[in-house]
C-alpha cells in the first residue's frame, strides 16, 4: 500500500432493509476496520447494530422494514419517498463503493437509481435475491448494476453463472458459525425411546405465515397426539408474533410450551427429535441442528384472491424450495404446498420422523454432509471474506 493510499479514506455507504441486514452490516463494518482501521468512512441507512460502528442512519430503518404484500402496499408511498431520499443521499455522499445488503424490493430500486446517476460508484449486493428459485431473468439484470454479489448459499454462484447474474462469490452462512449454539450437547436430547418425544413447532416470522399456517399446524398436533401422546410440542415464538400466537393456541387442545428469544430458540432445537415449520431459513436451522424435519408453504390472500397459484408455481425454477436441499443437493425433505398443507398430511409426515423410519434416517444422513458443504477453508469467517471482496471491489489492496 502507497503513501498516498495508505492516507485516502475509504467511504463506504451502506443501504440495508430490515434487522438481518443490520446484523450483517455491522459485522462487515468490524472486519474492515480490522483490515485498514481509522481509514474507513462508514454512511448510510442502517439500525441499531451498525450505528453502534459509526452509521448516522438518514432515516429510522423502520420506515421501509416491513413485510408482507398487505403491509407494502400500506406503506407504498413512503417506500417509494425513501427511495428518492436514499439515491440524493448517496450522490450526495459519493461514496467510494455502494454496500446493499438483501431487501431487494428496496436496496435493488436504490441501486439502478445510483447506476445511471454515478455509474463510477462500484456497487457490491451483500445476500443474493432467490434468483435460482424464481423470476431467474432478475440475475441478468442485476449484472447492469452490480458489479460484485456476496453470496450466503453454497449454489448461488454457479446459479449466477448459469443466468448470466453478475459476479458471484460464496462468503459463508451465519448460522455455520454458531454450530455450538445449535447442537445440542451430549444429552440434551434425549434418543427416541427414552423419553418424552419433543416436537418443535414453527409457524412462522411472519404476520402473513402465522395467520396462514398456525390453524393446520394445530389441527396437525391434535392429530399427532392421538396417534402418540408421548410428544411434547413447544413453539419457538419471535417477538414480534408472541401475542398472536399465544392467542392463537388459545383454542389447541394440545397446550404447547411458547417460548421467546433467539437463545431459547436455539436451545428448543438442540432438544427437538422433529419439526413442523414453515418454509423459510429455519429449515437450514434445523438442518444444521440435525432435526428431520416437515416444510409447509401457503400462499398469501392476493394470490389467492387473483387466482395466481398455478402461475405462482409454474413461476418456480428449482423442483424444491427447501434450502437444505438445495445446499445438499438432496429431495429428502420434502415440502407442504398449498393443498398439500392439510393437517392429515402433515400430521402424518412428522409422525414419521418421530421414529426410526427411513424417512427419518435419510434426512439425518443428509444433514451430516451440510457442514462440508457450507463451511469456509480453516481461519476464515464470513464477515472476513466479505470485507476482502469489498475492499478488492474497490481496487484497495491489503
Amino acid at each position: 500500500m502507497s503513501d498516498t493510499e495508505a492516507v485516502k479514506p475509504f467511504k463506504v455507504f451502506f443501504v440495508v432493509g430490515e434487522e438481518s441486514g443490520d446484523q450483517l452490516g455491522a459485522e462487515v463494518i468490524k472486519s474492515l476496520r480490522a483490515l485498514i482501521g481509522e481509514r474507513l468512512e462508514v454512511c448510510g441507512l442502517g439500525g441499531e447494530r451498525m450505528a453502534a460502528q459509526g452509521v448516522q442512519s438518514i432515516f429510522p430503518l423502520h420506515d421501509i422494514a416491513v413485510m408482507g404484500i398487505t403491509a407494502v402496499l400500506e406503506r407504498l408511498p413512503t417506500i417509494i419517498r425513501r427511495v428518492h431520499l436514499t439515491v440524493d443521499a448517496v450522490i450526495a455522499e459519493q461514496p467510494d463503493l455502494l454496500l446493499i445488503i438483501d431487501s431487494p424490493d428496496f436496496t435493488h430500486s436504490v441501486a439502478k437509481r445510483v447506476r445511471k446517476k454515478a455509474p463510477h460508484i462500484p456497487i457490491v449486493d451483500y445476500v443474493s435475491p432467490s434468483v435460482w428459485a424464481w423470476r431467474p431473468g432478475r440475475a441478468k439484470k442485476m449484472a447492469v448494476y452490480v458489479d460484485q454479489l456476496l453470496a450466503l448459499l453454497p449454489f448461488e454462484p454457479a446459479a449466477h453463472e448459469r443466468l448470466g447474474g453478475p459476479p458471484c462469490e460464496y462468503v459463508g452462512h451465519p448460522l455455520i458459525e454458531r454450530l455450538s449454539e445449535l447442537r445440542p450437547t451430549e444429552g440434551e436430547r434425549s434418543e427416541l425411546g427414552t423419553g418424552t418425544k419433543q416436537l418443535v413447532v414453527l409457524p412462522g416470522s411472519r404476520t402473513s405465515e402465522v395467520s396462514r399456517l398456525l390453524e393446520p399446524f394445530g389441527q396437525a398436533v391434535e392429530l399427532i397426539y392421538a396417534q402418540d401422546p408421548n410428544v411434547e410440542v413447544t413453539i419457538p415464538a419471535v417477538p414480534h408474533q408472541e401475542e398472536r400466537i399465544r392467542e392463537g393456541v388459545r383454542s389447541w387442545k394440545v397446550k404447547p410450551h411458547i417460548v421467546t428469544g433467539e437463545a431459547e430458540k436455539f436451545a428448543a432445537l438442540r432438544r427437538a427429535n422433529a419439526a413442523l415449520a414453515a418454509s423459510g431459513t429455519v429449515s437450514l436451522e434445523l438442518a444444521i441442528a440435525g432435526v428431520p424435519m416437515v416444510i409447509a408453504y401457503k400462499l398469501d390472500w392476493f394470490f389467492r384472491r387473483f387466482k395466481q397459484v398455478n402461475r405462482f408455481i409454474r413461476f418456480i425454477t428449482v423442483d424444491t424450495i427447501v434450502l437444505p436441499n438445495l445446499v445438499l443437493e438432496d429431495h429428502s425433505i420434502k415440502e407442504y404446498i398449498e393443498e398439500e398443507a392439510n393437517p392429515e398430511t402433515l400430521s402424518q409426515a412428522v409422525l414419521e420422523l418421530l421414529s426410526d423410519t427411513p424417512k427419518r434416517r435419510a434426512q439425518l444422513d443428509a444433514f451430516a454432509r451440510i457442514d462440508e458443504k457450507m463451511r469456509l477453508p480453516e481461519g476464515e469467517s464470513q464477515a472476513g471474506k466479505a470485507a476482502q471482496i469489498i475492499l478488492r471491489t474497490a481496487g484497495i489492496s491489503v
